[in-house]
């Protein structure tokens, strides 16, 4: 216990307070959730230490965020209340006792459904037609942003009411949820028609991350750049001008139903039931579960697939299904006791900069990357940050010494995303990248029209193991064994150069090498052997030709069929092959122009490496899916990925990365996530691995 109480929760409160001004009001939160859930953890146990301190206004005894003045206030009929949280699954165990002690020996069903990192909407209906809809507010009192509202394309402006006979039998169908393999769920029951006149649809506006990377994209310009997709559409709900929300194309995930004072239905899965044959986008990730070990199964599988989302989460939501009984179990002032959010490791954090360092890539791309003290962020400790280039550490306005938030979202390497200017003592010091190459000593340029400043010279030993490493990667030449210990002993004693030393290493060589026994120098011998009959595409791909990705060196490969023709090749011949543009034709004519890679691919042929098409020189002209782009989503069983993609392009299609209005089709396997989702709003063919298959084998255009 503290020594001053009193002192400490009054600080505490001031500083929770100024922390939801900021997450709420001005959408710039300085501290991630998990550190702000700390401070009301401790203000929690401080005010239970010393129950005769808790005031009214003391935001353990509040819910979610106050008013903007802006708008016309509305009261809820019903408080929107917040969840209590739990951050492992022991906690998630303790509310499973917890449960099935006030249900004193009944049995009951969770609902377990994803927590949308976004922001409460109360949608008030009235014979079927948005009369109103409202931000949560204080739980009691929110925001009349109706207008707003009625520009998210996923919030009908009538809903269908109970919906057809054909429309229920249809759900119907559909029920039991993605994860049916893994859980046993029961399908639910027919979905009931609602006959009550005025309704309150309760749910998640939210920012897809497609939108706000694109939002983001043009306010690069201005430095005006959101900090995360919650942020983004809380900001965008508080516009005064509908016509930049509707710009901003929010979406709408429902997750409750009410009609007057109660739950309109018997059970919350009944309510998604509903809700979908009404008109609603209702999300597909939820599970009925008998027991908390299914819940819990349902957390881990949706950990997995939580980064292939076009949208955020931050936990799951774990419910009790029937609504009798959450009525029946009530609350505790705060939080309801038939509910909990699981929250999954925070994917923000923040922290200090001690440091930056500059790395130097295969191309000579000086990248600054910050390091930082430890700290935990998604379930790992973090001691390092991509800063990305000159440019975005001005933008920011990085200083060493900062505070800093850092975010992990995908990428390998977090990277920085904003400066808590606030916590700035003066003692912080302006950053400059440096004037020669941290590695050689080399002259650095940064090519007009760029932002990345690059070492000039070829040799820089950081750009040759750059090279040998790309050159050694699965999709290139797959040379097993060819990591970056390894490489790193080989350019620093001078055994390599380029990629066609590889080739003359021997095994007395590779074996007096440190941790590299006569096995494993064996080993990495027979890869290399190996490596000699790959195909032309992936040695044009591993040759790192600028410009020149996978998807292009196939079908220089295909077009071409040998090096020596492709050398020969004119910028006009190259430009006028389908989908090869006039700076691919430029970047390809520039490399084989240059003597010194005229002489490494000599040297290569002479050790033996592959320069043609697998069978000689006969190019392929298959065109059977020519102009048709192929969405791969979901597990295949048949094959792999990279199998699939390389199966469509030798057919002359494409394999895309997103969906969109240009998609021909998209192949949908187990779990298939967003893609398909999306694919069926745009109203894209979508086919299973079955008919793709058939497809493949067919020799009918697509």
């Amino acid at each position: 216990m503290s020594l001053f109480p009193e002192l400490e929760i009054e600080e505490l409160r001031a500083e929770i307070r100024r922390h939801d001004e900021l997450y709420y009001q001005k959408s710039a939160p300085e501290i991630s959730d998990t550190e702000y859930d700390a401070l009301i953890s401790r203000l929690k146990a401080l005010e239970a230490a010393r129950p005769d301190l808790i005031t009214p206004d003391s935001p353990t005894q509040r819910v979610g965020e106050s008013r903007a003045e802006a708008f016309a206030e509305f009261v809820h009929r019903v408080p929107l209340m917040s969840l209590d949280n739990s951050y492992d699954f022991d906690d998630l165990r303790a509310f499973d006792e917890r449960c099935r002690k006030l249900a004193d020996g009944r049995e009951f069903q969770y609902v377990a459904e994803l927590k949308i990192d976004g922001l409460s909407l109360a949608l008030h209906y009235e014979n079927g037609a948005l009369q109103v809809g409202a931000t949560r507010g204080d739980g009691q009192r929110g925001d009349d942003v109706t207008q707003n509202v009625r520009t998210i394309r996923a919030i009908p402006a009538r809903i269908q009411h109970g919906g057809t006979e054909t429309q229920r039998h249809r759900e119907e169908e559909k029920q039991g949820g993605l994860f049916d393999e893994i859980i046993s769920v029961p399908p639910c029951p027919r979905v009931p028609v609602l006959n009550s006149d005025v309704l309150e649809i309760r749910g998640e506006a939210y920012m897809p991350r497609s939108v706000f990377a694109d939002i983001n994209s043009v306010a690069e310009e201005t430095g005006k750049r959101f900090a995360n997709p919650r942020n983004a559409a809380a900001g965008t709900m508080r516009q005064l001008d509908a016509a930049i929300v509707a710009s901003r194309r929010l979406a709408f995930f429902p997750y409750d139903v009410w009609a007057g004072p109660r739950k309109a239905f018997a059970t919350h899965w009944e309510i998604f039931a509903w809700l979908q044959v009404a008109g609603f986008e209702v999300n597909p990730h939820r599970a009925l579960c008998a027991t908390m070990d299914e819940v819990i199964e349902f957390c881990n599988q949706m950990a997995e697939v939580r980064e292939s989302l076009d949208y955020e989460i931050d936990g799951v939501v774990v419910k009790i299904n029937s609504t009798a009984l959450q009525d029946e179990f009530g609350t505790t002032g705060k939080y309801p006791r038939w509910a909990i959010a699981y929250k999954y490791p925070a994917l923000q954090a923040t922290t200090r900069l001690l440091s930056i360092s500059v790395q130097v890539g295969r191309t000579g791309a000086l990248t600054p990357v910050a390091n930082l003290e430890p700290v935990l962020l998604a379930g790992t400790t973090v001691a390092r940050a991509t800063l990305h280039n000159e440019d975005e550490i001005k933008r920011l306005d990085i200083r060493i010494g900062d505070t800093v938030m850092i975010e992990k979202s995908g990428e390998i390497i977090p990277k920085v995303i904003k400066v808590i200017e606030s916590k700035r003592d003066g003692s912080e010091q302006v950053f400059a990248m440096p004037s020669a190459c941290p590695v050689c000593g080399g002259e650095v340029v940064r090519p007009e029209g760029e932002v990345v400043k690059r070492c000039s010279n070829r040799d820089c030993p950081a750009r040759v193991k750059g090279r040998l490493l790309y050159f050694s990667t699965r999709k290139a030449m797959d040379i097993e064994g060819l990591g970056e210990v390894l490489v790193e002993q080989l350019v620093d004693k001078a055994l390599v150069k380029d990629v066609a030393d590889l080739y003359a290493l021997t095994l007395e060589q590779l074996s007096a090498l440190e941790r590299m026994a006569e096995k494993s120098a064996s080993n990495v011998l027979a890869q290399l052997e190996a490596s000699k009959g790959r195909d032309l595409s992936r040695l044009l791909f591993g040759l790192d030709i600028r410009h020149v990705g996978e998807r292009t060196s196939r079908i220089l490969a295909r077009s071409f069929g040998t090096v020596e023709k492709l050398a020969a090749a004119t910028i006009e011949e190259i430009d006028a092959i389908h989908e090869i543009g006039q700076t691919v034709a430029e970047s390809v004519r520039q490399w084989f122009d240059d003597e010194r890679n005229q002489q490494l691919i000599a040297r290569l042929q002479a050790a033996g490496v592959a320069t043609e098409m697998q069978g000689g020189a006969e190019i392929q002209t298959d065109e059977r899916f020519a102009g048709k782009i192929f969405v791969l989503t979901g597990r295949l069983e048949t094959m792999t990925r990279d199998e699939a993609a390389k199966a469509i392009e030798t057919r002359g299609g494409r394999a895309g990365s997103s969906v969109s209005k240009k998609t021909a089709y998209v192949v949908a396997g187990a779990e298939a996530g967003s893609k398909l989702t999306k694919a069926e709003a745009l109203g894209v063919t979508v086919i299973d691995e079955a008919a793709f298959s058939a497809m493949l084998e067919s020799e009918q255009q697509a």
